[in-house]
């Protein structure tokens, strides 16, 4: 009964775990701000933990990218400012969800286009193999079964 009780509450309290690495002390006074702080920061790479955002990450760098990302909205900075100033600083690869468009866009759309390009060689070249076999004529059948008696 006691192991249950203790996955159950292991269970409910790891998905929460992440939520630990806001340290009080980085948390702004003004609620909206805050909550787009976190709106922003949850789609932001951490470039030390590779994939994880930098509000889910304990490194020092997601908290200086966290501190940056309040300092910002205090100073006045819409949403898509405070994201492109970090893109100019750290590049796109902090990006979680990478932008669709521009050089991006090729490489959006090429796994598609490749996935089909693939499936339509895959099924010329079925149809060729079965278009290219012919039935046995009646020497290499008697042959066979010969073959296969032995």
């Amino acid at each position: 009964m006691r192991a249950l009780f203790l996955a159950i509450v292991l269970g409910l309290a790891l998905p929460a775990a992440p939520a630990f690495a806001v340290q009080p002390d980085e948390i702004l006074d003004d609620p909206d701000l805050e909550r787009r702080a976190r709106s922003i920061s949850a789609d932001l790479r951490c470039v030390v933990c590779r994939n994880e955002s930098i509000d889910d990450s304990n490194a020092e760098l997601a908290r200086d990218m966290r501190l940056m990302v309040r300092e910002r909205l205090v100073a006045g900075d819409t949403d898509a400012q405070v994201v492109n100033f970090l893109v100019e600083r750290y590049g796109e690869y902090i990006l979680l969800r990478p932008r669709s468009d521009g050089v991006n866009l090729i490489l959006w759309v090429s796994a598609p286009v490749m996935l089909i390009a693939a499936l339509g060689i895959a099924g010329v070249a079925l149809r060729r193999r079965t278009a290219t076999e012919k039935p046995l004529s009646p020497e290499e059948e008697a042959r066979l079964r010969q073959i296969l008696r032995d």
